[in-house]
């Protein structure tokens, strides 16, 4: 009845670029269960190893026991409990703002924050490389979309200058999630408070990770007393934190804006308050034990030393992503599928979430890895590029 469906598939599996789900049979850590095989996993986001943690699990269950498992109603009808409260007010905290809002995921946090902030006489200013989800609400707010090369600041200040919109917001990841480099934070304020423009740092890969007690981005501006009143911080709660959901810091009348005008905030179901419960637990850990962060930081050092000559490019990044770029789409799939051969999962991403001829092994690294788990997969590697 719709034949064209069934053309753009063949078209897609054709180009090397058809996507396929798998069952996962076990908890989420390096070593997974996926229909019936084992294998050690470098494809997670679950930067620090907290999502299976027995801590964790014990919140969750818990927050189940007091209250169910299901919210029953949006935020502002009557789905937010104690928990979420609680869980705003110490990722505020943490993360140094006024304010935190709670979303039930960042592709939503991004959405309804970037829609709530700018329309149509105001103008968006965009990293090429930056998240799906920035660029799809950056679409959705009916701003102007201005976007500038990647990482290229010169380039932001030339955008921004030209611009007399009524309101200008900038919008950038802060670890750009297929290339594991990081935006230079303090120079994109910098720009932003010269041409009186808001700032929106999507650190979903950086929250939990980067800097001292898993500041992540925000830590390079630790010296200040306060953040900048034009800075807005979203983070995701279903990466190295290990649980699920998104949040994003600001100034109070910020957050109040998002609470009245983000449409993916008011018209959606509460998440479960048991999370929230989980996720307090986590914040803890997040805190308090450095030792993952340390962990981590060895097993990148350890990667990209034993890949250091491997006719394949590794990609400069000092955070768990570790891109090795491939190029050719049906080279990366036949790459990863060897590995999986070889019972090591690494995904191979393609076009269109990276751009054409560059495909590649997006290679992400836990603190829950051991130092024989890299060496297994850097040897295949090895084998495999020889």
């Amino acid at each position: 009845m719709f034949p064209d469906f069934a053309e753009q598939l063949r078209l897609r599996e054709q180009q090397g670029l058809r996507r396929f789900r798998q069952v996962v049979e076990s908890p989420q850590a390096t070593h997974i269960t996926i229909e019936g095989c084992d294998y050690l996993a470098f494809s997670s986001n679950d930067y620090l190893g907290l999502a299976n943690h027995p801590d964790l699990i014990k919140s969750a269950c818990e927050g189940a026991q007091e209250y169910g498992v299901g919210a029953g109603a949006s935020h502002l009808i009557h789905g937010h409990s104690a928990f979420h409260h609680q869980l705003e007010m110490a990722l505020a905290e943490f993360t140094g703002f006024p304010r935190a809002l709670l979303f039930s995921a960042g592709y939503m946090a991004n959405i309804g924050a970037v829609t709530a902030l700018a329309g149509r006489e105001d103008a968006l200013f965009a990293d090429k490389l930056n998240h799906a989800s920035l660029n799809d609400a950056a679409l959705l707010s009916r701003a102007q979309f201005i976007r500038y090369p990647h990482l290229d600041m010169a380039a932001l200040e030339r955008r921004l200058a030209a611009s007399d919109a009524r309101r200008k917001l900038v919008i950038s990841d802060a670890v750009f999630s297929m290339e594991g480099d990081i935006a230079p934070v303090q120079a994109l304020l910098a720009l932003c408070e010269k041409y009186h423009a808001l700032l929106l740092l999507d650190d979903a890969h950086g929250f939990g990770v980067l800097g001292q007690q898993g500041k992540g981005s925000l830590s390079v501006l630790a010296e200040q007393e306060r953040h900048p009143p034009n800075l807005l911080y979203m983070a995701t709660l279903g990466k190295a934190a290990g649980v699920c959901g998104a949040f994003v810091a600001a100034q109070a009348d910020v957050i109040e804006t998002l609470i009245q005008s983000a449409r993916s905030y008011i018209y959606t179901t509460a998440t479960p308050s048991l999370l929230s419960r989980a996720l307090l637990t986590s914040l803890e850990l997040i805190e308090r034990e450095e030792w993952r962060r340390n962990m981590l930081a060895r097993n990148i050092a350890q990667l990209r030393q034993e890949l250091q000559s491997l006719r394949w490019t590794l990609l400069p990044s000092m955070t768990p992503i570790q891109p090795l770029l491939i190029g050719e789409s049906h080279e990366a799939v036949r790459i990863s599928q060897q590995l999986r051969e070889r019972g090591l999962l690494v995904p191979a991403i393609r076009p269109p979430t990276v751009p054409q001829n560059t495909a590649r092994l997006r290679i992400s690294l836990s603190a829950a890895h051991a130092p024989q788990d890299i060496q297994r997969l850097t040897q295949a590697l090895q084998d495999l590029a020889a």
